[in-house]
This record gives C-alpha cells, sequence and structure tokens, in this order.
C-alpha cells in the first residue's frame, strides 16, 4: 500500500506537504544550454502529484524550473493544484517599491500565474541593509494579493529574529539541515519555538551522499554534478569522509532495523525535528524518480534507540562552522565552486569611500543619511592605517527605528551597518580592535552582549558598555567601533 505524505498547513489556507519536490536538479540539467521540453517536464512532475507530493520548490535561478511547473500548474487550476513555492535572489543593491514588485511580476509571468503560494526571498550579504526594504515591499503585496504567503531562505537566527520584530509576516526559512549539517537544529530551532515561523530543509540527503550507493565506498576524487560538488564541501567541513561514513553506518544500521533505506532514516530524523515543516527532496526529471521511496518515509519511526546511536555517530563529527546561510555569505563558501561565481559576478559594495577632503590620504564613507549632511559627519573615516566608525544606530529609510522592541534586533543591524562600513574602506570585522555601546536599559544587557559577541566571539576586541539615560526617538542602542589595519609589508 502506498502512504500519502502527510499535509502541513502554513498560512492563509496554504497547505504543503511535508516532503516538497525539489527543482533545483533542472539548472545542472540545462548548464550545457539544453533546456527540457516544459510539457514533457510537467509530465514527469505530474507522477508526483499523482501520488500526494503536491508542492514543487523552486527558484528564479533553478534554469526552467518555473516555466515548467506553471505548466503543470495551467493542468489544474481547478482540480487538485499543486503548490508552488519559488525563490526570488535578486542581487544586492537598492529595493525600491518597483524593483521588487517587478521581481515579483516576473515570478508570477513564468508561473503563468496570478499568485504565488510561497514567495521566499534570499539575500546574499545583510551588509547591504535594502533587504529589509525588501521584505517590507513583499509583505504590501502580500496584502496586495501577489503572494499568498511569504518567506526567505538562507536566514540566521540573528537576521530571521530582525525581520520578524520589524513587523515581517514571515511563516517559512529555508535552509540546509540534515545528519551532517545541524546548524538548524541551534539558535535557529530556538526561535521557530516561540514565534511562527517553520523551516523548510533542503540538502538533508547532502545531494544523494546519504544513501547506500556511498556506504563503505572510498572517498570520491572527481564530481561532476553541481549538488554532489556542493555537499562534499558540507562533509569536508564536518569532519571528512571518515566521519560521514560513520554516520552512514548508523543510519544504514537503523535503516536495516526498519526495512527501510539510508535516505528514508536521513529524511525522518530531519521531519522529526520539531522546527521543520517539511523536507526537499530534489527530482532530476525525466532520469530518476524516488516516489516509492519518499513514500516509505511514513511507514516507520525512530525510537530513541535509534536517535542515540545516530547521536553517536554525530559526535565523532565537526560542526559545520557558523550559522545558517553563512555557507553564501563568509569563507569557507560551501557551494559547488566554493565562491558565489555561479550565483554573484562580485559582491557589489553596501557604500563606496571616498577621499577626505582636507585631509589627504584619508579616506570615509558616506551612507547617504540626511543627518550626515545637517551634522557635517561621514560614517566612517580611515587616517592611515586606523578607521573610525561614528556612533551608529539601527535606522532605515529616512529616519525609522528598526525593530523598536527588541535591543538585540537593533544590534544586529548596527553591526551590519559598522561591517559595511568598514568594508568599503578595505576591513573587516577582524580587524575591529574597540567596540563602545551605550544602551538605555539595563535589562537589555545580556540580548545585546549576545548579538555583539556573534559578530566577535573569536576577535575580541577592546568593549565598554555604558548605560544611558536616553537615546533619541526608539532607540533602545547605539555603537561606534574603531579599527586597525596590518601595517604594509615592506616590498
Amino acid at each position: 500500500m502506498t502512504l500519502m505524505p502527510p499535509r502541513q498547513p502554513l498560512a492563509n489556507g496554504l497547505e504543503i506537504s511535508r516532503i516538497l519536490t525539489g527543482l533545483w536538479q533542472v539548472a545542472d540539467i540545462e548548464k550545457d544550454g539544453t533546456i527540457l521540453d516544459p510539457d514533457a517536464a510537467a509530465d514527469d512532475l505530474e507522477k508526483y502529484l499523482e501520488a500526494g507530493f503536491s508542492t514543487f520548490d523552486m527558484a528564479d535561478h533553478y534554469g526552467s524550473a518555473e516555466i515548467i511547473s506553471g505548466r503543470l500548474l495551467s493542468r489544474h487550476r481547478e482540480s487538485n493544484p499543486p503548490q508552488i513555492c519559488t525563490k526570488w535572489c535578486p542581487e544586492p543593491g537598492p529595493m525600491s517599491a518597483d524593483v521588487v514588485r517587478t521581481g515579483v511580476q516576473d515570478r508570477l509571468d513564468r508561473l503563468n500565474a496570478d499568485k504565488v503560494d510561497l514567495l521566499q526571498f534570499h539575500w546574499w550579504s545583510f551588509e547591504h541593509p535594502a533587504w529589509l526594504d525588501a521584505l517590507h515591499e513583499l509583505a504590501r503585496l502580500k496584502e496586495e494579493g501577489l503572494i499568498r504567503a511569504l518567506g526567505v531562505t538562507n536566514f540566521d537566527a540573528a537576521h530571521l529574529r530582525l525581520a520578524l520584530t520589524d513587523g515581517i509576516p514571515l511563516v517559512t526559512n529555508q535552509v540546509s539541515f540534515s545528519m551532517i549539517d545541524r546548524r538548524a537544529a541551534g539558535p535557529l530551532a530556538e526561535l521557530c519555538a516561540v514565534s511562527d515561523v517553520k523551516l523548510l530543509a533542503y540538502g538533508t540527503l547532502c545531494g544523494g551522499f546519504l544513501s547506500e550507493r556511498w556506504l563503505g565506498k572510498a572517498e570520491p576524487t572527481h564530481l561532476s554534478d553541481w549538488s554532489k560538488m556542493k555537499y562534499k564541501r558540507f562533509i569536508d567541513a564536518a569532519g571528512g569522509w571518515s566521519a560521514f561514513q560513520g554516520i552512514l553506518h548508523a543510519a544504514g544500521d537503523v535503516a536495516k532495523k526498519h526495512g527501510v533505506s539510508i535516505a528514508n532514516v536521513a529524511t525522518r530524523w530531519v521531519l522529526d525535528q520539531p522546527s521543520v515543516a517539511g523536507v526537499i527532496v530534489g527530482a532530476r526529471i525525466g532520469e530518476s524518480e524516488h516516489i516509492a521511496d519518499n513514500a516509505r518515509l511514513f511507514s516507520f519511526s525512530l525510537d530513541q534507540q535509534d536517535r542515540d546511536q545516530l547521536a553517536l555517530a554525530f559526535a565523532g563529527t565537526k560542526d559545520v562552522p557558523g550559522d545558517c546561510g553563512d555557507e553564501y555569505r563568509r569563507p569557507p563558501f560551501l557551494t559547488a565552486s566554493g565562491d558565489l561565481s555561479h550565483h554573484l559576478a562580485e559582491m557589489p559594495l553596501a557604500h563606496n569611500a571616498r577621499n577626505a577632503p582636507h585631509r589627504p590620504g584619508a579616506a570615509q564613507v558616506l551612507t547617504g543619511s540626511d543627518w550626515e549632511e545637517i551634522a557635517g559627519y561621514c560614517r566612517a573615516q580611515k587616517v592611515g592605517n586606523r578607521i573610525l566608525v561614528s556612533g551608529t544606530t539601527a535606522v532605515a529609510g529616512a529616519a525609522r527605528a528598526v525593530a523598536p522592541e527588541d535591543a538585540a534586533a537593533q544590534t544586529t543591524y548596527i553591526l551590519d551597518k559598522i561591517l559595511a562600513a568598514l568594508t568599503a574602506l578595505g576591513a573587516s570585522a577582524k580587524d575591529v580592535v574597540r567596540t563602545r555601546i551605550y544602551i538605555v536599559d539595563e535589562a537589555d544587557v545580556l540580548d545585546i552582549s549576545k548579538a555583539h559577541g556573534r559578530v566577535f566571539a573569536d576577535i575580541k576586541p577592546a568593549n565598554t558598555l555604558v548605560i544611558v539615560a536616553g537615546l533619541i526617538g526608539d532607540h533602545k542602542v547605539e555603537i561606534e567601533a574603531e579599527a586597525v589595519l596590518p601595517e604594509a609589508t615592506p616590498t
């Protein structure tokens, strides 16, 4: 008997399959320029729909995946329609209402639809503050009816919290989550437990590495498909091939016990995490299907002995570095290419430095704030190898205080602004030697300190924190910083 996958309510009448069919491999299939026939590919997706796997996940850069899904959707507008989850992943830059609307309309046009079931937003660098502008514009388009539900992808816990406390009605965050990459079981899961956000997990099978095919096999020396190139980097980051084999053997033992596959065990483990609404399992259209195997996911349950055996294997690995999404935002980039070249030609700067007037050899960063002209100051100034960053608050747009009730979220936003100024002047967080923090409420000390530690825990600059009588408006915290660049090495 074939078991139908269970459903998960999200929001606004949207209900998804707990196993989503991922279409990222369309881009890999089409990378040589051969485009899939959309009707034939839609025929392949019909098989998933008929088996109850009715939810499809894609993105603007997954080749023709949106067009193929649009063909499928057009066949089922009146009966048994699929749920379409797509992503908009713009290059960092100004996010005006027109830019955001165009991004959403492009998705609708390719899908031949008047509404996106779940629109997920990805942002490459939080040093570019326009991500929050984009989310507010997307929320307005949701109210207008172009989007049924709004999510994000690859957001860490700090920035997801910032978006939520700034009023963005998010229901999902799509992140890497597997028995190899367990970062999402940490701060992100804790945030989900106290919010309405659920996780959509991808990479659960590590590009197919979590399967019998690789059990006891030698480490591969050459990989050609993007998915395996990417997830081999995750395996290396988690301790290497030997540690990975430890997990594979443990999962193999559990799989034999239940009469299922290693892939079933790996997926079931992620599905059992309380924060997870659904798991995305990739489909290589026209080449391989895993419908029957996926259906077996719901024929068994992991017991405590299973979980203990897996946890023992996990203990033999390392934690993948950073928080969720860091693999796209900082070295070591855990992508197919080991950098962002498959996604961006280069990372645009949030701001550009200029020569400082009246001080030869010095440089300044201006952010366009009205107050910089009114009060006559710059965000940051570099003199010699020293960089001074002005007191910075969490201001978006002309004068709006971000997340006015959340000091930790404001701290996250402030530190992003400071890092953006440093980047424009050729520095980074590791060059910071001092920070000064001004706060208005002693009750916020721990939250602010944790947000500061998220950036500086390994760097440990000198720091002063002062409680002051007040700050302007709804600002709960203000931070200034100093950085020192290494002395140039004589040639």
